[in-house]
């Protein structure tokens, strides 16, 4: 039986905190990896990240003129390929819950070019600050596992999604493939903290990211949630054997 008197709790990495906690912990893991965020992406991923990302925008069905959402963008990869997507004509929001992140994510879209089409807000995925409706496709990745409220910001994400409109989930998730997890585990908790150790100088924060990884929902848990959130004619395609997934849903 459930005590109602107990704080909340939920997952940071593998401890658990109070969940009033979790968002302000993990503010503090991102101000300390934002500077070299791009830097580890393509070290830990071997660069696959980009792939993984280019994967993701050709599902987008985004046309010019059209209106794009990317919560917890980060720096702005995916951002970037919206805006070439939508055109001049088009709008994209690039939003984060964190300032440090989203600094980086603005300068990242200056030394592109892109410019004219795109916004910057500061914004907490379980809380969009945008009317319902708004958006003809909204993107979310490597950002959802970190939300502390996951069915919340799945919920926002569908409301600010015109009828139509296309959610686009890019997040780690379980590999399929039997001989791919103990490496894949041997990788995450030996390799990566040791990365982030000798280049970001903050191993805590990696092996933090190593571990969120295994507490988010695997794909089939996932792909519920998208539904459970109102989203219709939800899939997911596994890519580098279930290491990363991408979800999509639509509203209708």
């Amino acid at each position: 039986m459930n005590d109602p008197n107990k704080t909340p709790e939920t997952d940071f990495g593998y401890e658990r905190v109070p969940w009033s906690e979790k968002q302000q912990r993990v503010r503090g893991v991102f101000d300390s990896v934002a500077g070299n965020y791009d830097l580890m992406n393509d070290l830990m991923s071997g660069g696959a990240h980009r792939l993984w990302k280019e994967f993701t925008l050709s599902l987008t069905q985004l046309r010019p003129g059209q209106r794009a959402l990317d919560v917890a963008g980060g720096t702005g990869d995916l951002t970037t390929g919206l805006a070439k997507q939508v055109g001049k004509t088009g709008i994209v929001i690039l939003s984060d819950i964190n300032a440090a992140m989203l600094g980086e994510g603005r300068d990242r879209l200056l030394d592109h070019g892109i410019v004219g089409n795109v916004s910057v807000v500061l914004a907490n995925a379980e809380r969009l600050p945008f009317a319902d409706s708004s958006f003809d496709c909204v993107t979310i990745g490597f950002g959802l596992r970190n939300v502390t409220d996951k069915a919340a910001a799945l919920a926002d994400m569908r409301r600010v999604l015109k009828p139509g409109g296309q959610l686009l989930v890019l997040e780690f998730s379980k590999p399929v493939v039997p001989f791919l997890k103990p490496l894949y585990d041997l990788y995450s908790f030996r390799v990566l903290p040791l990365l982030g150790k000798l280049v970001a100088k903050d191993e805590d924060s990696y092996r933090y990211l190593a571990e969120s990884i295994r507490m988010h929902p695997d794909q089939e848990t996932l792909l519920g949630m998208l539904r459970d959130a109102g989203l219709e004619d939800c899939r997911y395609h596994n890519l580098s054997g279930g290491i990363v997934a991408v979800h999509r849903g639509y509203r209708y």
